[in-house]
């Protein structure tokens, strides 16, 4: 395989393997078990409230990130996305934890915004619509760095601050 190949091969395994899961996740919060009213119920209890808006926000980020990853569209935006939502997920759920994801700590948010973040270092590749439009080698490198780190990090600090009440903030409710 020439050195291109592998590299654009390696891209799109990244890419799908990310982005996919995302979406997976986005899509089980639309349409599994409790769907978005228990998402929201669940967002809740952990104190982002409204749960059932945020509900609707993660699973239509997670889906829309994850799916603009896969196919290597606006890539930075979309790691910036998934490091958004994995931000929000570290603080709200997992830090506390510990490392370990058996116990529920935030091992896997933590590289699931990793891969992202070097996704949007590397670029999308060539097997990637970012290419077909002519905008991949613009928006990797250091810029895909800081508009992942900046705009995700960001954005998910901006959400909690708008959104997150945990119940020893809420007057115990």
């Amino acid at each position: 395989m020439e050195p291109t190949t592998a590299t654009d091969l390696a891209l799109l395994v990244l890419r799908c393997v990310i982005g996919l899961t995302m979406a997976a996740h986005g899509w089980n919060k639309f349409t599994g078990g409790g769907k978005i009213p228990g998402t929201g119920r669940w967002f809740d209890s952990i104190g982002m409230r409204p749960g059932r808006l945020n509900a609707y926000l993660a699973a239509s980020s997670e889906v829309g990130a994850g799916l603009l990853l896969a196919v290597g569209l606006l890539s930075s935006f979309a790691a910036a996305g998934i490091i958004g939502v994995m931000t929000v997920a570290w603080w709200t759920t997992h830090r506390s934890n510990g490392f370990m994801i058996l116990k529920e700590g935030w091992e896997y948010v933590f590289v699931l915004a990793a891969m992202s973040l070097v996704a949007a270092i590397l670029g999308p590749g060539s097997w990637s619509v970012d290419e077909a439009l002519g905008i991949a080698g613009d928006l990797d490198g250091m810029t895909g760095l800081w508009i992942a780190l900046l705009v995700g990090v960001g954005g998910g600090v901006a959400q909690m601050l708008t959104f997150y009440r945990p119940s020893s903030l809420a007057g115990g409710d």
